[in-house]
């Protein structure tokens, strides 16, 4: 069947968000081509993969109010948002409580979903390795994933217990029933659309914090070694950044400052010379801290931000089509990371 709106992807928006996001999100981000086509009541692992990311891209918007503002205005002015990536922060540490460590608690989700690693990204300067994750049906439309892996035994002792101390008794977002659906999911490709809605709050939750609330006094200590780590330690596994597509990042750029917006200085460039990404500095938010009294003190941090790319394409010879250059660079994602660096206090 055929439908301006995947209607199975509609139906997983309008249960878990209702009708008003579901109808703001259709208006607001680009429709894969591979969805143009769908089967009642049988949802695909690219539509649950694309409801997934619809539904996080608008779990990002309510944690910034800059992307929220650039969103809105893009809308307003007849245009949309290509959503190209979504970035988060993991630890592989063996002390995690019951998440598994670093990307793993991730991979478990976007393998059945159809996602693939498409490169990997060492950010040494960050004590970190990124990882990208790319759709195999349809790799240049639906988001990408930006993983990155924070490596605690780099740092100092004292840095690596404030680690432990924060995420060592974190919880597993995924439910034992929700694993069975995803090795089902993986197995055949396709899920009850019952069984979907069932399944994708679970995956949408585990982009959250899976430990309470931190000590000020390990945010301290974290936070003299990686700015990184001490985001982590209030945010948690929430998208760090998503990401706009556009024609020309270097003029949205020049735009937005004119507009007196908070954008990054400099356009960050790939050695590639094909991709080039900026990004507002991150929103402040305000965080719960545990005081050495035993008391709560609230602080504010560095939340998400709200990124810009541009991609350059080749005319593939064989194939006889344009390819968009997917890939990452790790020096411009040490660049964009400092959008939370920078502010963290």
């Amino acid at each position: 069947m055929r439908n301006p709106n995947n209607a199975n992807v509609e139906q997983l928006l309008l249960k878990l968000l209702g009708e008003r996001k579901t109808a703001r999100l259709f208006a607001t981000l680009n429709h894969p081509h591979v969805l143009r086509e769908w089967e009642n009541g049988s949802v695909t692992r690219a539509e649950l993969a694309q409801a997934m990311n619809m539904a996080l891209f608008d779990d990002l918007l309510a944690r910034s109010a800059n992307g929220r503002r650039y969103t809105e205005e893009a809308v307003e002015a007849g245009g949309s948002v290509y959503f190209d990536h979504g970035a988060l922060r993991t630890v592989r540490w063996p002390h995690s409580g019951a998440l598994p460590p670093g990307e793993a608690a991730f991979a478990r989700i976007l393998r059945p979903l159809g996602f693939r690693i498409n490169g990997r990204y060492p950010l040494d300067r960050l004590g970190m390795t990124g990882r990208a994750w790319a759709h195999d049906d349809a790799p240049d439309e639906i988001a990408q994933f930006f993983v990155s892996e924070l490596h605690p035994e780099r740092f100092s002792a004292a840095f690596q217990q404030a680690v432990t101390n924060v995420i060592g008794a974190s919880r597993d977002p995924l439910t034992p029933r929700a694993s069975g659906l995803l090795w089902e999911l993986e197995r055949d490709g396709v899920l009850p659309l019952d069984a979907a809605h069932e399944l994708l709050p679970v995956i949408v939750g585990a982009f959250a914090r899976q430990h309470e609330m931190p000590r000020e006094a390990d945010y301290e200590v974290l936070l003299k070694e990686s700015a990184e780590m001490a985001w982590i330690a209030t945010e948690g596994n929430a998208f760090n950044h998503a990401t706009d597509r556009v024609a020309d990042v270097f003029k949205l750029s020049d735009d937005e400052k004119a507009k007196g917006r908070p954008m990054k200085p400099e356009v960050e460039h790939s050695r590639s010379g094909r991709v080039f990404q900026t990004a507002y500095r991150a929103d402040i938010v305000r965080r719960e801290f545990r005081a050495a009294d035993g008391g709560i003190v609230t602080r504010e941090v560095p939340g998400s931000f709200y990124e810009f790319i541009t991609r350059k394409r080749s005319f593939d010879q064989d194939a006889r089509r344009w390819e968009t250059d997917l890939r990452f660079d790790a020096g411009n994602a040490q660049g964009i990371f400092r959008m939370t660096a920078s502010q963290a206090a």
